[in-house]
């Protein structure tokens, strides 16, 4: 019997092989190549007679990986593989079933064949269904990295994210709580799990209305932006923040509760307020120079006849009323030479000097006042400060006025302390006084033109915002800190790399 299927299989290769290749060429013409076709047929044919000669399987083993990797880099799936053998099929018995040279019963030599590629059809379904399992398997491994890489990517932004990002439940409870929102408000994770949602709203009904408008907008659209408000922190403080809240979806498409995104705006609140304090300073400095030439030159002429008529009377009454004028004349003109200062531009004459000198001069200066019998002046300047670029009767202005302030803030009675130091790379002067303090409402105006808590005739409101715009103008920063009845701090710091 293999004697003749092998003669049978030799003799009608040809027409075996041309019939089952037209075959796929109809049908898959379109997905393989003739090339691949005819090699694929080739190698098919040549597989069975190989079976048929040795009753042996596996010589079949490396023809049915090449026919798995040409079949599914062409997207051709099992169904379509059990078609393509079905054409072989068809081309076997349609040869064979002709051919009358032979005595033999084509039905047994068909039957025989077609169990042949039916084996090797299997053979090529365990293959495909083993290689399939592993590349799913291998799928799976893949999309599993990729979520627990997108887990621990997810992990880091929310952990190590400097904004503040919250989770709250439909309880009302906090259950999540990062890095950020630590670094801000002060509290640790474990301190906060399980806190209800007003934990960080300030005391007062607006908040909780506020609250009550942020539950409602995420129950109709979804998430809610405020700009501006405010929140708590674990130390009492309150500062600004905007708040970015979204609804956190639940399997189902319902609510498992909301994220809350909340970024602090008190850098920003500083920012815009230097940027007010310049505008003001702007628009004044402006002004000052008019109001300063309108009254200059007739004050002068005033004060020259009074200082006249002074001379000349006798009447002892008319004297003091002259004395009167003559010192409301002079606290006018104290007025016009601050005003000329406030809106002169600052001078190009720069020399090179040490702080700790200026400041020297300036405590020598004020230690002239009659009020400093009872004062004592404590001075910790650090010799090994760098040298710095800078005009020097510009910054003696600004530490004799701040100087002044406190002698006045501790009437006469108490202790000023003077300290230089290096921070980074700025140079910093302190100037503190144990005197009667500061309200933050008083702290918030100090710098504004005009402004001023001494009575009349003791204060014109304008050194503090002429030195506010010296120090502005040498690109450094002056600040105050202070309690009412403990006293306070002004804290100046300049740059050292000035040109």
């Amino acid at each position: 019997m293999k004697k003749i299927i092998l003669e049978l299989l030799n003799k009608y290769y040809d027409q075996i092989r041309d019939n089952w290749i037209n075959k796929i060429e109809s049908n898959f013409g379109d997905k393989l190549s003739k090339a691949q076709i005819k090699t694929f047929v080739e190698a098919s044919l040549n597989t069975l007679i190989d079976v048929v000669k040795t009753s042996q399987y596996l010589s079949s083993d490396q023809y049915l990986i090449d026919s798995y990797l040409l079949f599914s880099k062409s997207n051709i799936n099992l169904l379509e593989v059990s078609q393509i053998y079905s054409f072989g099929r068809f081309a076997l018995l349609h040869n064979i079933d002709k051919s009358e040279e032979f005595n033999y019963d084509p039905i047994i030599i068909i039957g025989f064949l077609d169990e042949i590629i039916e084996q090797v059809f299997a053979r090529y379904s365990l293959l495909y269904q083993s290689a399939q399992t592993k590349e799913l398997k291998q799928a799976r491994k893949r999309l599993e990295h990729k979520l627990e890489v997108n887990q621990r990517y997810l992990r880091t932004i929310l952990h190590k994210s400097d904004t503040a990002i919250a989770v709250i439940d439909n309880n009302e409870k906090f259950i999540a709580w990062n890095k950020g929102a630590e670094k801000i408000f002060g509290y640790t994770e474990k301190e906060v799990i399980g806190k209800p949602a007003t934990f960080l709203l300030p005391r007062s009904e607006k908040f909780m209305e506020e609250l009550d408008y942020i539950k409602r907008e995420i129950d109709l659209t979804g998430d809610v932006k405020i700009l501006d408000t405010e929140r708590v922190t674990k130390f009492g403080k309150t500062i600004p923040v905007q708040l970015t809240v979204t609804q956190l979806p639940s399997s189902d498409g319902k609510s498992d509760g909301r994220t809350i995104i909340i970024q602090d705006k008190s850098q920003v609140k500083q920012l815009q307020q230097q940027i007010d304090q310049s505008e003001k300073l702007a628009v004044i400095g402006q002004l000052a120079a008019g109001v300063a030439h309108e009254i200059g030159n007739p004050l002068a002429s005033i004060s020259s006849l009074v200082q006249l008529m002074q001379r000349k009377n006798e009447d002892e009454q008319l004297s003091e009323q002259l004395k009167t004028i003559k010192e409301n004349i002079d606290r006018i003109s104290k007025i016009v030479r601050e005003l000329v200062d406030f809106s002169r531009p600052p001078g190009e004459d720069k020399v090179l000097l040490a702080i700790t000198d200026v400041l020297k001069t300036a405590v020598g200066i004020v230690k002239y006042d009659e009020r400093v019998k009872n004062v004592e002046f404590i001075t910790d300047m650090d010799s090994e400060l760098p040298l710095i670029n800078i005009v020097p009767d510009q910054l003696l202005q600004v530490f004799v006025n701040i100087l002044i302030n406190a002698l006045d803030a501790i009437e006469g009675e108490g202790e000023i302390e003077v300290k230089t130091y290096l921070e980074n790379s700025f140079i910093c002067i302190d100037i503190k006084d144990n005197g009667c303090g500061m309200t933050q409402e008083v702290i918030n105006k100090i710098f504004d033109p005009f402004y001023t808590t001494k009575s009349v005739g003791k204060g014109t409101g304008l050194g503090l915002s002429v030195s506010y715009g010296i120090i502005k103008k040498l690109n450094g920063n002056i600040t105050v800190k202070s309690k009412l009845n403990e006293g306070s701090i002004f804290t100046i710091k300049l740059p050292t790399n000035r040109n």
